[in-house]
C-alpha cells in the first residue's frame, strides 16, 4: 500500500489546500477536478483510495462511483454537502465505503484515508492458508475476498471489514460501537447512520434470508446468524 490519494474535487481553493495538507502528511496526491478525469485516473489504477465530491461540474460524483463499482473495488470516500442525508444514503447504496461532509477538517479526513489504507493492509499481509467458513460463506483475508457458495460476493472494502467482523463473532452480538471502531476505524456519533447503510447494502447483497443472517439487536448492535 503506496497511500497514493485521487482527489477529484472542482473546488480549486479547496482541493489545493487538502491536496497540500494530505501530501504533507505523506500521501502523493494526483487531483482531478471534473468527473471524467477522475474517473479516468482511478480507472487507470494510479491510486489506492478514492476521495470524490459528489457535486462535479460534467458529471455527478455518484455517477462516477457507480462506474467505478462495476470496474473496480478501489475504496472511495466522498464528499458530501453538510446536512445532505439523502446524497449520503444513495452514496451508500451506489458503493462507497465512507463520507465525510463539506466543509471538512483535514485532519479528520487524513484519519480516514489512514484508517481504512491500514484496515487494507493489515488484511493483505494474512496468512494465504488462514481461510475460514461460516455456513455457505468462505473468508479469504489475503485477497480481501468473501465467497457465498464459492460465488465472490461483490462488497466495497467498507463492507467486507463490517462483514468480516460480524463472522469472526458469528454467534454473538457486536455492539455498534465496536463494529464502528473495529471495521471503520471511527467512533460512533449521534446519528451516524454510516454503519447501518452498510448493514442494509450486506444485506441485501447475501440475500434476503427470513428471518435475516445479520440480526438487529435493538440497543445494543448486530449479530451474524449462520444459516443451517
Amino acid at each position: 500500500m503506496q497511500n497514493r490519494v485521487l482527489l477529484v474535487e472542482d473546488d480549486q481553493e479547496l482541493r489545493e489546500l487538502l491536496a497540500r495538507y494530505l501530501a504533507n502528511q505523506g500521501f502523493t496526491v494526483r487531483e482531478a477536478a471534473n468527473g471524467r478525469d477522475g474517473l479516468a485516473l482511478a480507472l487507470g489504477q494510479d491510486c489506492d483510495i478514492v476521495v470524490l465530491d459528489i457535486m462535479l461540474p460534467d458529471i455527478s460524483g455518484l455517477d462516477v462511483l457507480r462506474e467505478l463499482r462495476a470496474q473496480t473495488h478501489l475504496p472511495v470516500v466522498l464528499l458530501t454537502a453538510r446536512g445532505d442525508e439523502t446524497d449520503r444514503i444513495v452514496g451508500f447504496e451506489v458503493g462507497a465505503d465512507d463520507y465525510i461532509p463539506k466543509p471538512c477538517n483535514p485532519r479528520e479526513l487524513v484519519a480516514r484515508l489512514q484508517a481504512l489504507l491500514r484496515r487494507i493492509a493489515w488484511d493483505q499481509k494474512a496468512e494465504v492458508n488462514d481461510n475460514r467458513k461460516y455456513g455457505d460463506l468462505r473468508v479469504e483475508p489475503a485477497h480481501r475476498r468473501i465467497y457465498q457458495n464459492d460465488e465472490p460476493l461483490d462488497l466495497t472494502a467498507t463492507e467486507y471489514e463490517v462483514l468480516q467482523v460480524l463472522l469472526a463473532h458469528a454467534g454473538s452480538v457486536v455492539r455498534k460501537t465496536d463494529l464502528m471502531q473495529w471495521a471503520l476505524g471511527r467512533r460512533l456519533e449521534a446519528y451516524d447512520r454510516t454503519l447501518d447503510m452498510h448493514i442494509s447494502n450486506l444485506r441485501k447483497k447475501l440475500g434476503n434470508d427470513d428471518p435475516p443472517r445479520i440480526e438487529t439487536v435493538r440497543g445494543l448492535g448486530y449479530s451474524y446468524r449462520v444459516p443451517v
